[in-house]
């Protein structure tokens, strides 16, 4: 698939989703240059912001099979990855398997839930398997986590640990609509004299995997490979971070701005490519130090800075 195949299915694939998420084609664009990327998406912002509508709108449009956990403070591994249940009539363990076993997985209010119900989705991001009772088992792809959480009461919640916020490719947020968006969602109700709206299949699974592979003849020429590995190693001696980027935040960064080339039907990265995609895809990676909570420093902040210290290579390098 070209470039400009993909961009075309991809503006179609937006135009679709906006039917139901009105006035926010920048956090949907993000959204699908992590499907694009085959990256996991998390999603934070309050409640009421149309998160699970975003996911599963997603799944409508591209035919994937979507499945949706609540996490709650007692919920189980099991409850995730499935579990063996005894069969009398065969005098054996049978398989049940458990949500992750699709291809769009909604992990709603992920911090909600223990570290250990938590480290259940580890292997399976990182992997594309789970293993169980000894047993390793492959998951259909495209399989990808799109996860909210919610930053406001923190009280009964369990942070994610570092090694799973790496494990996102992003880190997006929706926010309010405009006054003028709103008044849109309101009537687009009215119009359809319904709650649920159905969307229209733009692709199906096949079609999405075209997409993703045909990332991979994007090019990255060497100057703007150079310039996301300064980026990333910029967040490491930042004086205002105690723990930078990983190699893995320079891998994020690759795949982003290739998806984000193919998105305008360019085969090729350019610097603006990866500005536009770096404080997403490194933010969540950042730890800063203690003393900057207090003065409301954001990891977001400390990114956008290292963009405009880290020099920008000139067009005819690229």
């Amino acid at each position: 698939m070209r470039p400009e195949e993909v961009a075309e299915l991809s503006n179609r694939l937006l135009d679709e989703v906006e039917r139901a998420v009105v006035g926010k084609r920048e956090a949907l664009e993000l959204v699908l240059l992590g499907l694009l990327a085959e990256g996991h998406v998390l999603i934070e912002d309050y409640p009421g912001l149309a998160k699970t509508l975003i996911a599963r709108s997603f799944a409508q449009v591209c035919e994937l099979g979507f499945a949706r956990i609540q996490f709650t403070p007692d919920l189980m591994p099991s409850d995730v990855t499935g579990s063996s249940v005894y069969n009398q009539r065969t005098a054996d363990f049978d398989f049940r398997a458990g949500p992750i076993f699709t291809n769009l997985l909604l992990a709603d209010e992920i911090n909600r839930a223990p570290p250990k119900t938590q480290a259940a989705l580890l292997e399976a991001m990182q992997e594309r398997q789970v293993t169980i009772e000894g047993q390793t088992r492959q998951l259909d792809r495209p399989f990808l986590v799109l996860a909210t959480q919610n930053p406001i009461e923190y009280e009964g919640t369990y942070p994610l640990p570092e090694a799973q916020l790496d494990r996102f490719l992003l880190r997006a947020s929706v926010g309010y609509p405009s006054r003028d968006d709103e008044l849109g969602v309101l009537e687009r109700r009215r119009e359809r004299r319904a709650d649920e709206i159905e969307l229209n299949p733009v692709v199906d699974g096949p079609a999405l995997r075209a997409m993703q592979e045909a990332l991979e003849d994007v090019h990255v020429s060497q100057s703007v490979g150079y310039y996301m590995v300064d980026i990333v190693r910029s967040t490491r001696d930042s004086a205002s971070v105690q723990v930078g980027a990983s190699p893995r935040g320079t891998l994020a960064i690759l795949k982003l701005a290739r998806a984000k080339a193919a998105l305008a039907g360019r085969d090729f990265v350019t610097p603006d490519d990866v500005k536009t995609v770096a404080v997403p895809a490194l933010a969540h990676r950042l730890s800063l130090k203690p003393e900057l909570w207090v003065q409301r420093v954001r990891a977001e902040d400390v990114v956008r800075e290292q963009l405009e210290t880290v020099p920008t290579p000139p067009a005819e390098e690229q």
